[in-house]
């Protein structure tokens, strides 16, 4: 069903990492474009999850765990963009890919996808991913006024700041985990919902296994 609505979504996503731009400095990251097919990316961006009550506190996503929303099993049951990416990501042709594109060792990971709204108010501390996280790929999906300036801060070190990833609608910036991928959100003015998705690949290991995709199913990649 979802193919018929939404065409070959692991192939078009394979093509836009295909033609992603590797960036050296200060460690290495992608900048993607147009990762999804058009009719993907609007139901996405019509997704329209309760948004968390920030309270006054930021920093860390984790202060609101309550409150965030996965590609979990109720989800892709409800919504079929959620079941495409997904099923997308879940492939061993597109983990492969990735593998072989981004130089990490998915076999034996699960998938786990994250619907991020942010509001004003919200930011991130510098922070790498280092862990049981083996790929992190950032995509950006709002398009509200000022939301080209709300991309991902990028970080030669905890301290020093270089830049920031662009923002828009089917952007995307990938990087692998490692003790050098620092980044994070400088706090900064938010009109409206800055939406995007957090897509990782965990290790075994990841204990919240309600947040996946594919709780039971692990990834293959040939």
């Amino acid at each position: 069903m979802t193919e018929a609505k939404y065409g070959n979504v692991g192939e078009h996503v394979k093509t836009a990492f295909a033609n992603a731009e590797a960036n050296p400095a200060p460690y290495r990251h992608w900048l993607v474009k147009d990762l999804f097919p058009e009719a993907l990316l609007a139901d996405l961006q019509a997704l329209d999850f309760p948004r968390p009550d920030l309270g006054g506190v930021s920093g860390t996503r984790e202060v609101h765990n309550k409150s965030r929303h996965y590609f979990d099993q109720e989800n892709k049951a409800k919504y079929d963009s959620c079941a495409a990416v997904a099923a997308a990501f879940q492939s061993p042709d597109v983990a492969g890919f990735i593998e072989k594109t981004f130089g990490t060792s998915l076999e034996g990971s699960n998938l786990r996808i994250e619907y991020a709204q942010d509001t004003d108010g919200f930011w991130l501390e510098p922070h790498t991913d280092i862990g049981v996280k083996l790929f992190t790929l950032l995509v950006y999906l709002s398009d509200e006024p000022g939301h080209e300036k709300l991309g991902t801060d990028i970080y030669a070190s905890k301290e020093e700041h270089i830049g920031r990833s662009p923002f828009g609608p089917n952007l995307a910036m990938i990087f692998v985990p490692a003790d050098n991928t620092w980044h994070g959100f400088e706090k900064r003015p938010i009109e409206g919902v800055r939406k995007s998705l957090i897509i990782n690949y965990v290790k075994p290991e990841w204990r919240a296994r309600e947040q996946l995709a594919f709780p039971e199913d692990p990834i293959r990649t040939a």
